[in-house]
Formats: C-alpha cells, sequence, structure tokens
C-alpha cells in the first residue's frame, strides 16, 4: 500500500455525483491524481494502458458536465474506460482488472449502471448511442443525453459513418467525441488519417487554443474570437469539419483534450445549446503523462505488468516462440521465394507478427485500418488479380468479415489465404477475444479448406500448405501465446489436403484432435496408460476436406471415438459427426462424443482456468475417456 500514490481528492470521489461539488482547479487536480491511480493499477494487473491515459481529463470532464448514468456514456472499444471505472465506483475493485472473477478490461454492461453498453471492437458507439437517444425521444425511461467517445482509429471503420450519416438524417440530439490521438493500435493508416492530421498540422493552428468551425455560435465568448482566428488558417485547406457538416453534424474543434480550461467550458456549453448530432473534436495524446508509454510504439496498448518508474514489464520466460513469431518468419521464407506473396491486416500489424513481414517487405505489407470488411474483399480483389493473399486476422475481428468471406471470397472459389491468429480461448480480453466460432462459420462454407496447428511446427506447414493451394480459398488457425516447445523444421513442406496423421495407436478409443488441445490429449494418455488404458490418438489437421479414411478407420477399429476441439457447437465434430452418420457407422454402435466449448461466453480467466470451464483439460478428457467406455475408478486400475 505504501508504493501507490497519495490521492487525497480522489479519495473524496466515490461516484461522479461527487465531482459536481468541486471547482474547476479541483477537477484539474483529481485528474493528475486519476492518472496516477491509473498507472498505479495497471503496473499490478497489467493491461491497456496508453488508451485510458490519454483519456484521463476527459473522462474527468464528462462526468462532470454530464448527468451520468442517466446520461448515457459510451466508450468505443472501451479499452480507455479504466479512469472511468475508477470514477464511478469500482475504484476498490480497480486491481482485479482481467482476472477471474474481477472487473472487465472493457465496459461491461452486467458490471456497472455507469456501463450502459459493452464493447471490446471498434466503430460501435455511435450507432448504439443514437439507439439510446432514438429510444429516449420515443419516451424510454432513464434515458437522458448520449455521448459516444471514438478514437480516430475507430473512425477508419465504415459502421461509423453508417451511424453518423443516419444521425444526420434523424437530426438526433447526440454527442460525439472524436478523441484523435492520431494513433488507434497501430499508426493510423488512409485517407481518413490524413484528413484528421491536416486540421492541426499547421503550426500557427497548432497555438491557437481552440478553434470552431460550423458551430462558432455555441461556444463561450472566449472561444469565438479563437475560433474565428481558426477559420482564417483553415481557408487554406481542402477541408475543414466540412466532412463531419456534410453528414449533418454540427462540428466543434480541435481542442486540447489535456486542458481542462478548454474541455469544460466547451462541453457545457454545447450541453446546454446543442439540438441536434454534435461531434467535438479532441486532440489527446496517447499514453499522456507516463513516460515509458509515451514513447512505446504502440504507445503503451497493451502491457504485462510493469515496475512504475522504469516501466520495465515483468513477463515470464518462455524457450518456446510464439506462434505468432512462428506464422511471420514462415510467411516471410515463402515471400522471399515468391514475389506474388502479400501480406493483409486490419489495424494489428504488431498482434499478427506482420510487423516483422513489413520489414522485410514494405511494399508487400498493407495494413488498411480497423475495417475488416474491406481487408477481407480487398485480399479477394489482390487474389483475382494473380497475387498470393495472406489476410491475417484475429479469429474475433474475423466475425467482422463474414459476409465478405462468403460472398466476395468462397462462391467466387478465391485463394484468399486466412492466418488466424488467437483461435480458442485467450484468457484476460476474455468472451469479447475468444476465438470460439471460426471453424464452425468456416467449415460450412464450400470449397474452403480449415485447417488447425497442433502445435508450433504444425503451423509452419500450413503456412506452406496455404501457399501451395492456388484454386480455393484457405485459413489455419493457431492460438495466442507460446508454442509447445517442439523442433522445429528448417522449411515448411506443403501438407496433402484432408490428411490428418495418427499420433500413436491404442485399442478401444480412438481420439481424433482438431487443434493445440493435442498436448491435453497426449497427457491424458499418459495418466490413461498407468491405469491399462491405451488410446489411439490422432490428429485430423483439417476440419474441411476431412480425412474420411482416417475417421472411417478410427470408427471401424474402436468401440468408441472422441473428437476434440478448441471451436464451438457446430464446428469439427458436427462435420465428424455428419460423415459418421451418412456412412451408416453409428447402425453398427459405435460411442461417439464431441468435446467442444460449451454453449456459453466463457468469462476472463487464465487460458487454463478458461478451458477448466471448458472442459477441455488433460484430466477432464481423461475422466471423458472412463465414461465413454464405462469405466469406474476402481475398474480402472485393474484394467
Amino acid at each position: 500500500m505504501s508504493d501507490r500514490p497519495q490521492t487525497p481528492m480522489l479519495d473524496c470521489v466515490s461516484l461522479p455525483a461527487d465531482l459536481k461539488d468541486l471547482s474547476d482547479r479541483e477537477l484539474r487536480q483529481v485528474a493528475d491524481e486519476l492518472r496516477a491511480e491509473t498507472i498505479s493499477a495497471v503496473s499490478e494487473t497489467g493491461g491497456h494502458l496508453g488508451a485510458g491515459l490519454g483519456v484521463v481529463e476527459l473522462t474527468v470532464a464528462l462526468h462532470a458536465v454530464f448527468e451520468t448514468p442517466r446520461d448515457k456514456l459510451i466508450w468505443d472499444v472501451s479499452h480507455q474506460s479504466y479512469p472511468h471505472k475508477i470514477l464511478t465506483g469500482r475504484r476498490d475493485r480497480i486491481r482485479t482488472l482481467r482476472q477471474e472473477n474481477g472487473l472487465s478490461g472493457f465496459t461491461k454492461r452486467s458490471e456497472s449502471a455507469y456501463d450502459p453498453f459493452g464493447a471490446a471492437h471498434s466503430s460501435t458507439s455511435i450507432s448504439a448511442a443514437l439507439g439510446f437517444a432514438v429510444a429516449r425521444d420515443l419516451g424510454a425511461d432513464g434515458v437522458g443525453d448520449t455521448i459516444a467517445v471514438i478514437g480516430d482509429g475507430a473512425m477508419s471503420a465504415g459502421m461509423a459513418y453508417e451511424a453518423m450519416n443516419n444521425a444526420g438524417h434523424l437530426k438526433t440530439r447526440l454527442f460525439v467525441i472524436l478523441n484523435d490521438n492520431e494513433m488507434s493500435i497501430a499508426p493510423p493508416v488512409g485517407a481518413m488519417s490524413s484528413y484528421l492530421s491536416r486540421l492541426y498540422a499547421g503550426a500557427p493552428f497548432q497555438e491557437l487554443k481552440a478553434a470552431a468551425r460550423g458551430a462558432v455560435s455555441l461556444l463561450p465568448e472566449p472561444f469565438q474570437m479563437g475560433a474565428k482566428r481558426a477559420k482564417d488558417v483553415l481557408k487554406g485547406l481542402a477541408v475543414g469539419g466540412s466532412l463531419f457538416e456534410e453528414l449533418g453534424f454540427s462540428y466543434v474543434g480541435p481542442i486540447d483534450g489535456h486542458d481542462m480550461e478548454q474541455l469544460l467550458p466547451v462541453l457545457r456549453t454545447v450541453r446546454a445549446r446543442a439540438t441536434g448530432p454534435m461531434l467535438i473534436h479532441v486532440i489527446t495524446k496517447k499514453g499522456k503523462g507516463f513516460a515509458p508509454a509515451e514513447r512505446a510504439m504502440d504507445k503503451g496498448h497493451a502491457t504485462a505488468k510493469f515496475d512504475v518508474v522504469t516501466g520495465e514489464q515483468k513477463k515470464a520466460p518462455s524457450n518456446a516462440p510464439s506462434y505468432t513469431k512462428v506464422f511471420a518468419k514462415s510467411l516471410i521464407r515463402e515471400a522471399e521465394a515468391d514475389d506474388k506473396v502479400v501480406a493483409v491486416t486490419a489495424a494489428m500489424p504488431d498482434g499478427t507478427g506482420l510487423n516483422l513481414f513489413a520489414e522485410r517487405f514494405p511494399r508487400r505489407c498493407f495494413d488498411v485500418g480497423i475495417a475488416e470488411q474491406h481487408a477481407v474483399t480487398f485480399s479477394a480483389g489482390l487474389a483475382a488479380a494473380g497475387m498470393k493473399p495472406f489476410c491475417a486476422l484475429y479469429s474475433t475481428f474475423l466475425q467482422r468479415g463474414y459476409d465478405q468471406v462468403v460472398h466476395d471470397v468462397a462462391i467466387q472459389r478465391l485463394p484468399v489465404r486466412f492466418a488466424i491468429d488467437r483461435a480458442g480461448l485467450v484468457g484476460a480480453d476474455g468472451a469479447t477475444h475468444a476465438g470460439a466460432f471460426d471453424t464452425a462459420f468456416l467449415s460450412n462454407l464450400p470449397g474452403m479448406v480449415v485447417m488447425a496447428a497442433a502445435d508450433e511446427a504444425e503451423l509452419v506447414h500450413m503456412v506452406a500448405t496455404a501457399h501451395a493451394l492456388d484454386d480455393r480459398p484457405s485459413a489455419f488457425r493457431y492460438p495466442r501465446g507460446e508454442g509447445v516447445g517442439v523442433e522445429m523444421p528448417e522449411r515448411g513442406q506443403p501438407l496433402e489436403i484432408g490428411r490428418g496423421r495418427m499420433i500413436r495407436e491404442g485399442k478401444r478409443i480412438a481420439i481424433l484432435s482438431f487443434g493445440t488441445r493435442l498436448a491435453e490429449v497426449e497427457k491424458a494418455a499418459e495418466s490413461l496408460g498407468q491405469r491399462g488404458i491405451t488410446p489411439t490418438i490422432a490428429d485430423a489437421r483439417f476440419a474441411k476436406p476431412l480425412d474420411r479414411d482416417l475417421i472411417l478407420r478410427l470408427a471401424a477399429e474402436h468401440e468408441a471415438l472422441i473428437t476434440i476441439e478448441e471451436g464451438a457447437v457446430g464446428g469439427f465434430g458436427s462435420q465428424v459427426a455428419q460423415l459418421l452418420a451418412e456412412a451408416g457407422v453409428f447402425d453398427h454402435g459405435l460411442k461417439f462424443r464431441m468435446m467442444v466449448l460449451p454453449d456459453i461466453f466463457i468469462d476472463q480467466a487464465s487460458p487454463a482456468a478458461m478451458y477448466a470451464v471448458a472442459g477441455l483439460n488433460a484430466q477432464q478428457i481423461e475422466a471423458r475417456v472412463l465414461e465413454v467406455l464405462g469405466i469406474t475408478d476402481i475398474a480402472s486400475r485393474r484394467a
């Protein structure tokens, strides 16, 4: 406790209502102490740091000016919501962030009335805020003003503009805070980022205390003169706030998001006078106030536990490479031999390992911003033109581009290669980031090849397999974190499509694994061996097309067959069940079981704890084998 910051003013704030009694000077002190408390808390838990530090003053100002929770404050993505949680009655639990039974790293409706809308993916806030605003206008109880806080990176996604276009058409009163820190997770790319940059790129304009276009009359008197001067500067630019005004929004800004002398009067004025949709453009600095985060390339987006003084992160050492790095290095090797290989990601170059690819092949790597739908169809266009695109996305983000996978890739049978990172359960990010559904939603597409790596060496071969496959789309999935430490091949070799591999021959029962649960299956087999039970173990490798010969052989030679996967109902096991049913195998008495993720969203915890909840660890696999064979614990010792 002695190492924690002194926060006398913040200690007086239990809920946002307590801010109403404070002077503007005292609110500035609250902001300073809130920043120190956020840094201290995340140093103990790890998590998203830079985004929250960038909105500390904005968080205090919004809660001081608006009447939350009646006024609905909606954070886009919401990884910047730690300061918000501290101010809204959750400070006593802030050091449980992202831990089992602790606070979520994102906003969560079940956690607090101050979290009116849950989020963890980007660009949803304006749509949700408009929904609240229209519900209010239709007489919904308990809904006042609605405020969406959205970053400049999230504004690259089409959904944000769909919502703004609808809001402008409806002329509904709502507030959009454009939190412009010139950086989402990775440095922002594209025309939208350039547009925002031009609004304040000139040195004379940067020095202005405030600038407004389109809603000058709403500003307090001292700001109106500054706004007029800013307009003169903006005359030389092709744009101003005109894009937002064309969408039907009144535009105010840009203003310094770390200057309470600007934030408070502007927010108070627009709240008092606005009649329709308002966009307030706020300039902030990600990682503000913590030098290690400010210096970091990703501005402290996601961090492990760290030393508050030095910023040094406390990561457990590992001898095995991460799956993400194995993918990146394997793709680089393929690209060195084939100049048609290109890589595409959606604002996650570091997370997918494509930052390494970009260093080696900058002209052949494309970060399209937070725009997964575009990433998929852009990849389809590259494939149609004869290139060999690898579209690298997290499983949970690929969900956002599913229509494009179906319509633009699968129907046209274009050889887009989907590298699916973060497959399976991911720990502290919880259900919103779990890669649970990709096997199911890809395996039902005609012509799609779906693979899962059992270990890091298999991943190398699957990159080579996807590269060699030129007549249809393919996908290979792999988890977050380190591999299992197997010997690595010098170069990947293409696998025979739709062929699994036998790991060990046994009797009575066969276990067919798809993905990295294979290591847990082998642990279970070792324990079963001590009971005299020797299961056959096979690695399916492919969920589509299935290895028909292998599966039918396992079914014919064993009295029971269990499939295991790190995916939801409807995935690999369901494909196997369909095959067995069509072949009439069940008519001959085969005992068949599927071990899949349960039909629930599993909350945050360590990956090991999450897989225990899912029933997919070695002990649970062993128990399922015993149950299927009808062996009690006593009988198993005699077996």
